[in-house]
């Protein structure tokens, strides 16, 4: 190790030295768990913390490189789960890098780029599936996207372990967020010895699909090192939940607002007091979501058009209302009420 230690490597350390220590990594695609976390999980797995990898997604909606690999066009419903199943034998293979075994990767098989649709329309299948993946593992820290990445399959995963773990059995893991697709607020680095950011890079060669077209810039990425945030208990809270977005000629972009709570989704038209169940959007003098009571459980709200769109990254984003996440939560908090 080097002879800097930042806090953040003080609070793993004593992490990993509880009795019964168990790291798990949320990583919505094949890779993300090396990128973002590849010196984590050797930390933990040399702690002899037990060490898991939760891979949401087999990353098969990733058409560029495929064809670019493939000299294929169309890529069809085989060649892209076929695609699929070389993403996650990738994913298996960068962990054993890591160090890990290759029973430490337990992968969903969830659509690449349809979590926030789960939200919206499978919700509490979804999250009865999360907690059925993630109680064996008995995790003592989950390490997760942050909200604010801008893949909305990192954000969307982050919504769903917050909705999975308000319903915990005591103890509640420790919940640290990664950004790989722009930069986490109040994220503090980890350091990384010679030794583990050198096994990081011989991790992501395995992930050799993902760098044909993107090589230096993972690598670059790789190489400026981890850093993480904590959960944040600071969070709006009241039966008014102030919304930053104005988008431009709404109609046009078919816009709705998603919102989740407890093991319930609504959507709401984005128009001047649309209602739906205990919710109502008021757009002037500034966009405000209203709660018929203060919501008892986590709320997470999202503007997103129902347009498709050839750009993947999100445009708006999630907000966060409720109670804070460190809370525990009543057994009837399914509900807003």
């Amino acid at each position: 190790m080097t002879s800097t230690i930042s806090p953040l490597d003080q609070q793993l350390a004593r992490l990993l030295a509880e009795p019964g220590a168990s790291v798990v990594v949320v990583a919505p695609h094949p890779d993300d768990e090396t990128i973002a976390c590849g010196g984590l999980l050797q930390r933990a797995r040399a702690a002899a913390a037990a060490v898991s990898v939760l891979l949401l997604t087999d990353g098969d909606n990733n058409p560029w490189p495929q064809r670019w690999l493939e000299r294929r066009l169309h890529i069809g419903s085989d060649a892209r789960a076929a695609w699929g199943r070389r993403r996650r034998a990738e994913a298996l293979d960068a962990i054993t890098h890591l160090g890990l075994p290759g029973s430490g990767l337990h992968a969903m098989g969830w659509h690449d780029q349809g979590l926030t649709a789960r939200i919206a329309d499978q919700l509490p299948a979804s999250l009865a599936a999360l907690r059925a993946a993630l109680l064996p593992l008995r995790p003592s820290l989950i390490v997760a996207p942050i909200l604010e990445d801008r893949h909305p399959d990192h954000s969307a995963a982050r919504v769903l372990i917050e909705l999975a773990l308000a319903h915990w059995p005591a103890p509640r893991p420790t919940l640290w967020g990664f950004a790989v697709h722009g930069s986490a607020t109040r994220a503090q680095a980890l350091t990384l010895s010679a030794e583990e950011r050198a096994r990081k890079g011989r991790a992501l060669e395995a992930h050799a699909s993902q760098l044909a077209l993107a090589g230096e810039r993972w690598r670059r990425r790789v190489a400026d090192g981890e850093f993480y945030a904590p959960a944040d208990g600071q969070v709006s809270s009241g039966t008014r939940l102030e919304l930053p977005w104005l988008p431009a000629m709404p109609q046009l972009g078919a816009c709705m607002l998603l919102v989740a709570s407890g093991e319930q989704a609504w959507r709401l038209p984005w128009r001047e007091g649309a209602c739906n169940g205990p919710l109502r959007l008021q757009l002037r003098p500034q966009p405000v979501l209203g709660f018929a009571q203060a919501p008892r459980a986590p709320v997470f709200v999202k503007l997103y058009s129902r347009r498709r769109s050839p750009w993947i990254f999100d445009h708006w984003g999630w907000r966060h209302g409720g109670p804070a996440p460190s809370l525990t939560l009543p057994s009837d908090s399914a509900s807003l009420a």
